[in-house]
């Protein structure tokens, strides 16, 4: 998957995301996956108050999934095509492993909420290194499940928000390198 792993910083500058529709088995075993999460957790978190959870949608569980997704979709959409539906399914059956991440803000908390919701980012950044770092491939997405109430009522509490899908697997084809910003188009020295 990576040719280098000579070092922690070379491993991670080759870093990329995977396409979970092109994400095969095998996926992170249980330990492999508990791995991944353990680090998920070990994040920039201001104030410790893990504002942020992960849920496991196991391989038997992803029918369920592709249900709860097509009857949300349904409720908002009464009108929705075969072509809408079939990707409903198709989105909860990519990859091997799916885990959902969870933007849990504490509210009353002096930290503000976008401190928090920033830490939720680097836990899932940090999932996604932890990933690459196991030899699989992870892609986070959002979309339509990640808005709808109905898909986040099913995951999370009230308060609580779908900060995205991450899908990990393996590679089912060479990952291609996607066009980076220029470094000096988005670094810069501040000098007032």
């Amino acid at each position: 998957m990576f040719n280098d792993r000579s070092s922690p910083l070379a491993l991670l500058q080759t870093r990329r995301s995977g396409k979970p529709r092109d994400l095969i088995a095998p996926g992170p075993d249980d330990a492999q996956l508990r791995q991944i999460l353990e680090v998920a957790i070990r994040t920039p978190d201001h104030g410790k108050l893990a504002p942020w959870r992960f849920v496991v949608v196991p391989l038997e569980k992803r029918a369920a999934f592709a249900d709860l997704l097509e009857t949300a979709y349904r409720a908002e959409k009464p009108d929705a095509g075969r072509l809408e539906i079939e990707a409903m399914h198709q989105f909860a059956h990519q990859a091997p492993t799916l885990v959902v991440a969870l933007s849990a803000p504490v509210t009353g908390s002096k930290i503000p909420v976008w401190e928090q919701i920033l830490s939720v980012g680097a836990a899932i950044m940090n999932l996604l290194n932890a990933t690459h770092a196991l030899g699989f491939a992870g892609g986070w997405l959002t979309g339509w499940p990640t808005y709808n109430q109905d898909v986040r009522a099913a995951f999370g509490a009230e308060g609580e928000s779908i900060a995205g899908f991450v899908f990990i697997g393996t590679p089912g084809k060479p990952q291609e390198e996607r066009p980076r910003p220029d470094y000096d188009a988005v670094i810069s020295v501040w000098d007032r």
